[in-house]
């Protein structure tokens, strides 16, 4: 929407230079942004050769489901345990450890395709160890950021970065059938890999006092009792919250009605859009683009806003441009872009949703509890992710993937029903 006066286009033009030139004088934050960036780059170029391989090297959409679904039960499992040990250890090396792990598996993947090696059971355990990584970097990554920023710039900072991120994913998107057209699967997956080694060296720059509040007592940090009690204090927090808990409630439900999409994808390209890796390439850049434009409104716009406003409108418009997504059965004219136009859409509700959701948490939750308790919260979040996959999975052996993707998008509005009904949510 346009500016009626030069004068308020001048001020706003003036005031985002202005978020964006401020945040420049955060060095620290600017290594991890550019870390950031760089790893989301190689990861959605990833995305497409993987799903790819996955789908050519199985064809079975069971299989997919429950590779789906494993990618999600190590942070089930240990996110419960893993926040408290970020908590006490430098989340600077955990992260300067889990990327270069992740570099190294992500290669010695592609290197197995390469050389034709690669059985679907080395997927599960490749798969297993990532995830079991991921348990680490996430809270490490959420409980760095409030230690390099202070607290005015968080909304600013959280959703500048989100549009930076997901702009090196629309890059990686537009790119990525060029690529593996050019270098293969295996190709593709190799740069993938290398992106974390050079997001690693940026992270050696990162220079930050964390506290250490939550074992002052070095002797006593390393003895289970304590590491037990650090759990416990992170999970009475979050039980004294219960508008956290009410937002998490809505996040695992929403993943869940999320996971056809996720699993069933490349199934949706190739028999509904009549397209290969191209199309599947197409519609994640319809979709990053969209969270690049709302990411971008609501680093100008959003504070003008509250935040419960933002997260319902995304809600329901998420659960709507889902369902609409059975459209292109409809309209075989032109459907893979009707199909782009609809993932944008989603796009522009994910950002409006996750930033928000994440910002109110950081502002929320002590900088000497976010670890852990970032932990749990992602730990609940995704509970309900491998449910969905596995059922994801078994449905798409008998119910056409599009008549899934309507069904589960107008089960998604439900949410904002639910919170709108929430009276402490409506506050925030």
């Amino acid at each position: 929407m346009s500016e009626a006066m030069p004068k308020a286009m001048t001020e706003g033009a003036l005031s985002k230079e202005k978020k964006l030139s401020s945040l420049f004088a955060f060095k620290s934050f600017i290594y991890l942004l550019l870390a950031r960036v760089i790893s989301h780059f190689g990861d959605s170029i990833d995305a497409i050769a993987y799903s790819w391989m996955v789908y050519k090297l199985t064809g079975s959409e069971i299989m997919m489901g429950t590779l789906f679904a494993l990618n999600y039960v190590p942070g089930i499992l240990l996110n419960f345990f893993s926040g408290a040990l970020v908590d006490r250890w430098s989340k600077r090396k955990v992260l300067l450890v889990t990327y270069s792990l992740r570099g190294s598996l992500v290669i010695f993947t592609a290197l197995l395709y390469w050389l034709g090696w690669l059985l679907p059971w080395h997927l599960y355990v490749i798969t297993l160890f990532i995830a079991t990584i991921e348990c680490f970097s996430y809270p490490a990554e959420m409980a760095l950021v409030p230690n390099l920023l202070p607290k005015e710039k968080l909304l600013s900072a959280n959703s500048i970065s989100t549009s930076a991120t997901r702009t090196a994913e629309l890059a990686g998107l537009a790119i990525a059938g060029g690529i593996i057209a050019f270098l293969g699967i295996s190709g593709a997956i190799l740069i993938n890999g290398i992106t974390f080694f050079a997001a690693t060296t940026l992270i050696v720059f990162i220079r930050t006092h964390e506290e250490k509040t939550a074992s002052p007592d070095k002797n006593e940090s390393t003895e289970p009792q304590s590491f037990f009690k650090d759990v416990k204090i992170g999970l009475k927090f979050l039980a004294s919250n219960r508008l956290i808990i009410t937002i998490v409630i809505a996040a695992a439900y929403v993943n869940l009605c999320l996971a056809p999409y996720n699993v069933l994808t490349p199934v949706y390209v190739a028999e509904i859009l009549k397209s290969g890796p191209q199309g599947l390439s197409m519609l994640g850049i319809g979709l990053i683009s969209g969270m690049i434009v709302s990411s971008l409104w609501i680093s100008r716009k959003g504070s003008k806003f509250k935040k419960c406003q933002l997260i319902l409108i995304g809600y329901m418009m998420l659960g709507l441009s889902y369902a609409l997504l059975y459209l292109p059965t409809l309209v075989h004219i032109n459907s893979i872009y009707l199909a782009i136009i609809i993932t944008f859409c989603m796009g522009l509700s994910v950002s409006l949703v996750s930033t928000p959701s994440s910002t109110y948490f950081m502002e929320t939750v002590p900088k000497e509890l976010l670890g852990r308790v970032g932990a749990i919260y992602g730990m609940v979040c995704t509970i309900a992710v491998p449910i969905g996959g596995s059922l994801a999975g078994i449905l798409g052996g008998w119910i056409k993937v599009d008549i899934l993707f309507l069904i589960f998008g107008l089960l998604m509005i439900l949410p904002f029903f639910y919170l709108l009904s929430q009276k402490s949510f409506r506050q925030i």
